[in-house]
């Protein structure tokens, strides 16, 4: 009876790696500062990781920005205009740009909240182990070793890797998007999965150092599993563990399928090559049970169960995992337990929530919580002593029923509506919400916590940096403003503290890309709204200015997706119930004469289910939430919603039932690819497609966006046509935000005037 985790959050328990990389990227602190930082986190990682029990321990888990960026560089997969630079340089510049060069795309790690480095790939790519073979795999095996520690490296594999690639821009027929759940990395002419055999020679290199270097076992993570392989995907998976599994030097192999339940025909497949064991996530993947069952060949094998859940904060119900391992007793050869993923998408440790309602906290787990979790589980599978349940769930709440009435007009009713109140030109400009968050915001905001500060004084801070973004945007020549969100310290958390049946951490921090860290909000009991959330920061702001003013919100679907959810009721359940709290604030916004509400949904396309079976039913009850949120707006209020970073064209459709009358979506560093998505939708409502990303520092000239806007109008008319960044300017500072959106309102002006 062996334990082990998939992944452990990487961060630091109080962000410390987040904190050493903005320092280093501020000239604050050299390379040497930033790399001991990093080897102090992995030292603690690995120490605290054997201290607690766990019989075997993953490195590599470890990234200073992204594990699938860490694995593009190990193999030397990068871009010419990268190639001039050299080590931190060349990486960062990769994930986040330069003045000179934009960086690599950027996208959500399946169903997640994660944010991974598209690999940009094409057919002449030629794939070799980098840094002279010491490649960070085996560098970091030797740096736990030393420390007497044993682990297990864990790398992406190689199918994963290559269906979530891109081809790079220019390379024929590569303007389709990937699609984890059909043929992902599909682009015509050629398919990164193309490149197969090339790169698992350099895996079968990686493995051999490796073996020589006294490693036991590696771990693959191939979450490609999850979704629908079809047959030349299933027969790229046989062929490349054929490979590697008939290696004749080689540690032991750990395929790792996690986030959803793997199909007999691929789990079949590779039950029939050499790797010893296969991981299976029976949290997401109950079916999982199923498919051991029919798929055969498992006698043989180690099947490692990931019975508690990586991705939510609940305790984990012991007595079903109990269950689990006892029904794969009599599947596999023999069965060992885990995380059912890394446990990198949950916060570090419980300990430092002291705050916390005692009845929400003690139903609660966090990483290292869930490592005694496992621990105390495999004890109490060797004593025969049955685990101890876990604390009983919230009593199911009931939705109150609404009338709807009789709903918006058709969208050309409303549009004349809109047009008539608002008077916008063609190609108007805004922002999606955010403006930069100043320490002084910050301090501000901490002061007001800690009653440094009265309430008073607060409002009047908040309203002096509103005033100042308004002005900002006058100046600029926007034609419609947002009073920049100084109060909120995150589109989801700001409104759960205002909702009943939400929790905030203090500590609970989650990687989201890079440094970027989120602390997702607890929703354990029913949700309703005591009271307005955001009428009197708008209302203030529209007082100042005789252009519109968006009212700002989040929607349903990413309240739901950007928060650790109740597993007690139908996700759609809870949905409406956040949708009526949001109903309701809308109405108050219209009643307090804003004319246009923004209800972000970044996450509609993330929380889609990665079996194409399994999507109509979610994408139903998401569009159902949204438009029960905004239905009852009037025809001349505009509604606007705003996407990010996720791969949209294959839930056109569903955009589109969501009825918004404008949608913002991310658009700049995947180089517009949406645009071709609309125009073959017939897409008919009003589109902003991100001319300019947010997400790196560089400053993008008029001309660049230009181009971009003058690419989007081949798809898309003038009059429906919006101009905006790609997400809210939060992360950025005010120089590089004045300059942008000088260069972003300029370009308009000057597509504008050829018409």
């Amino acid at each position: 009876m062996r334990t082990t985790i998939l992944g452990y959050p990487r961060i630091g328990a109080h962000r410390e790696l987040k904190f050493a990389t903005e320092r280093y990227w501020a000239g604050r602190a050299d390379a040497a500062e930033l790399e001991a930082t990093a080897a102090t986190l992995r030292r603690t990682v690995w120490t605290e990781l054997r201290d607690a029990g766990l019989d075997t321990i993953p490195s590599n888990t470890f990234s200073l920005y992204d594990h699938v960026l860490d694995t593009s560089v190990m193999v030397d997969a990068v871009p010419a205009r990268y190639r001039d630079l050299d080590g931190l340089d060349r990486y960062f510049a990769m994930a986040r740009g330069t003045a000179d060069r934009p960086p690599l795309e950027m996208t959500k790690w399946f169903d997640t909240n994660y944010h991974y480095i598209v690999p940009e790939l094409e057919p002449g790519t030629r794939f070799r182990l980098a840094d002279g073979g010491r490649a960070k795999p085996l560098a970091e095996y030797l740096e736990a070793r030393e420390l007497g520690i044993e682990t297990r490296p864990v790398l992406v594999g190689p199918l994963t890797y290559l269906m979530l690639a891109k081809a790079a821009p220019g390379t024929p027929d590569a303007s389709a998007a990937p699609d984890v759940s059909a043929t992902p990395g599909a682009f015509g002419g050629f398919v990164p999965l193309d490149l197969l055999d090339r790169l698992v020679e350099v895996y079968a290199e990686l493995l051999e150092r490796l073996a020589g270097a006294g490693a036991r076992w590696v771990q693959l993570d191939e979450p490609v599993l999850a979704g629908d392989l079809g047959e030349r995907e299933t027969e790229a998976l046989a062929r490349a563990y054929r490979r590697l599994g008939g290696l004749p030097s080689r540690p032991r192999i750990m395929v790792a399928a996690y986030f959803g339940a793997v199909a007999p025909g691929p789990l079949a497949e590779l039950a029939r090559t050499d790797v010893e064991a296969i991981a299976l996530d029976f949290v997401a993947g109950p079916g999982n049970l199923d498919a051991v069952a029919s798929a055969g060949g498992l006698s043989r094998k180690t099947v490692v169960a990931g019975v508690v859940d990586g991705r939510n904060v609940w305790r984990a119900d012991l007595a079903r995992a109990r269950s689990t391992y006892a029904v794969l007793l009599g599947l596999a050869g023999r069965v060992e337990l885990s995380s059912s993923c890394s446990l990198m998408h949950v916060p570090v440790d419980l300990g430092t929530e002291p705050s916390l309602a005692p009845d929400v906290r003690e139903r609660l787990a966090f990483a290292r919580q869930k490592v005694a979790e496992l621990v105390t589980l495999a004890a109490g599978l060797r004593s025969g002593v049955p685990p101890t349940a876990p604390a009983a769930p919230p009593a199911s709440g009931t939705t109150p029923p609404v009338e709807d009435g009789p709903g918006r007009s058709d969208r050309k009713v409303r549009f004349a509506a809109q047009q008539a109140r608002l008077g916008l030109p063609d190609l108007a400009t805004t922002t999606i919400g955010s403006f930069p968050q100043t320490p002084e915001i910050r301090r501000a905001r901490a002061d007001h916590k800690a009653g440094r500060v009265d309430d008073a004084a607060y409002t009047e801070a908040m309203r002096a940096e509103i005033a100042r973004v308004i002005a900002l945007q006058e100046e600029l020549g926007l034609d419609v403003l947002v009073h920049g969100e100084a109060e909120r310290n995150d589109m989801v958390q700001y409104f759960a503290e205002r909702l009943d049946g939400y929790a905030a951490t203090e500590n609970g921090w989650v990687q989201s890309y890079g440094t970027r860290c989120v602390r997702p909000p607890i929703l354990h009991g029913d949700v309703s709204r005591p009271a307005p959330m955001t009428v009197g920061w708008t209302a203030f702001a529209q007082s100042l200015t005789g252009r519109p003013v968006k009212g700002m919100l989040t929607g349903p679907v990413t309240m739901l997706a950007w928060s650790f959810v109740r597993d007690d009721q139908p996700l759609a359940a809870t949905a409406r119930q956040v949708a009526l709290a949001l109903r309701a604030e809308i109405a108050d916004l219209e009643a307090a004469g804003i004319a246009i509400v923004q209800v972000d949904e970044p996450a509609l396309r993330e929380l889609l289910p990665l079996r194409a079976a399994d999507q109509p039913a979610y994408l139903e009850w998401a569009v159902a939430a949204f438009r029960l949120a905004t239905s009852g707006a009037a025809d001349a209020t505009q509604i606007h919603t705003h996407m990010c970073y996720s791969e949209f064209g294959e839930i056109i459709t569903a955009i589109a039932a969501l009825d918004a009358d404008v949608t913002s979506v991310e658009a700049a560093r995947s180089h517009m690819e949406l645009v071709a998505d609309l125009d073959a939708a017939g897409y008919a409502n009003g589109i902003g497609p991100g001319v300019y990303d947010i997400h790196s520092p560089r400053v993008p000239p008029a001309e660049e966006i230009e181009a971009n806007l003058r690419r989007a109008l081949r798809a898309v008319p003038a009059g429906r046509l919006w101009v905006n960044p790609d997400c809210g300017l939060k992360t950025r500072a005010y120089p590089e935000t004045r300059a942008a959106l000088a260069n972003m309102v300029s370009a308009a002006r000057a597509v504008r005037a050829t018409l």
